[in-house]
C-alpha cells in the first residue's frame, strides 16, 4: 500500500509538473524542474544569523509557494578540481517545479520580506545567479 501511494504521488506530481511546464512554454525537458544555484559571500560572524533565517524564516515561506520543491543552504568545505569562486562560501539552491513559478515568488511580498534576512548577512550583494534546467 506504501509503495503504491508514493507511486501515485510520483505519478501526480510529474503529470503536474507537466503541464505547468507545457502551458508556460519553459523550454526544459518537460516534467523535469529547474534548479537557481546562488553563490553567496556570507559574513563569517553572521553565519549563524542567516542559517537561523534560511532554516526558519526563508525556506517555511517559499515551501508554501506553488511549484516549490527543495530549498538547500550548501556549506563550501573545499575544491577538489579547479578552483572555487573567490570568496564563495555558500551556495544556495532552489527547486521549482518551472522558472515561471520560480519566478512568480520571487515578485512576492514575502519573498521581498524573506530574502533581505539572508542578504544582509552577506559581505556583497554582488553574488552570482545561475539557473540550470533539468535534463
Amino acid at each position: 500500500m506504501t509503495n503504491e501511494l508514493t507511486r501515485r504521488g510520483c505519478i501526480t506530481w510529474l503529470a503536474a509538473a507537466t503541464a505547468a511546464s507545457a502551458v508556460s512554454g519553459h523550454a526544459a525537458t518537460p516534467g523535469l524542474p529547474i534548479q537557481l544555484h546562488v553563490d553567496l559571500t556570507v559574513d563569517p560572524d553572521r553565519e549563524d544569523e542567516m542559517l537561523h533565517a534560511f532554516h526558519n524564516t526563508f525556506v517555511p515561506a517559499a515551501s508554501q509557494q506553488p511549484g516549490f520543491i527543495d530549498a538547500r543552504m550548501l556549506k563550501l568545505q573545499t575544491a577538489l578540481a579547479g578552483a572555487a569562486p573567490q570568496g564563495v562560501n555558500y551556495r544556495f539552491v532552489l527547486t521549482y517545479a518551472t522558472e515561471e513559478q520560480r519566478k512568480h515568488w520571487v515578485e512576492t511580498k514575502v519573498h521581498q520580506d524573506v530574502w533581505p534576512l539572508i542578504e544582509r548577512t552577506l559581505k556583497s550583494k554582488n553574488y552570482t545567479v545561475l539557473l540550470y534546467d533539468s535534463v
